[in-house]
């Protein structure tokens, strides 16, 4: 059992434990494996440290608590550019991750859902969210989450590889 609530400063290592995690795990196969092998802990908690105590963040940061801690993390806020062809003003999922072990039971569906609600709460009418197109397993958790690609696409590069993601977008 997990409580979902706002992230506090003391939560940004155990965040960002989970989220390099997340990636060395989701992106296996994907993101040049150098890329993921350089990645740290201490430098994300570094970068997400900067970002937290940002004046006029607009993001919002929930956690999800376990036992132990943080197990899961998701951040959002405005939609970063133009969301073409969407009714109202869109949000955007910027980043959601789970320990990689508890995959599957229901954290990453629980933190989606409160931020939707979050966004909702904030005026959104829609969220939005980038995913690497070769990111299969992502695509079938947002597609059962009511999300679809929209047809946009922007490619991000790794270790001189470009790698494509898709937009998707949902009602909220």
């Amino acid at each position: 059992m997990v409580q979902v609530r706002e992230m506090e400063e003391a939560d940004i290592e155990a965040v960002s434990a989970v989220r390099v995690r997340g990636w060395q795990a989701a992106y296996a196969g994907v993101v040049p494996q150098g890329h993921l092998d350089a990645m740290t802990v201490e430098e994300d908690a570094g970068r997400r440290r900067e970002w937290f105590r940002h004046p006029g963040r607009e993001s919002g940061d929930l956690v999800a608590v376990g036992e132990h801690g943080p197990v899961g993390w998701v951040c959002f806020g405005p939609a970063r550019g133009e969301v073409s062809g969407a009714a109202g003003r869109v949000g955007e999922v910027y980043a959601l991750y789970v320990a990689p072990e508890l995959i599957g039971t229901g954290i990453g569906r629980e933190l989606l859902c409160e931020a939707h609600a979050a966004l909702k709460g904030r005026g959104f009418d829609a969220s939005a969210l980038w995913v690497l197109q070769d990111n299969l397993r992502a695509r079938r958790f947002y597609e059962r989450a009511g999300y679809r690609a929209d047809g946009a696409t922007q490619d991000d590069v790794y270790d001189d590889v470009t790698l494509s993601e898709l937009r998707y977008r949902r009602e909220l």
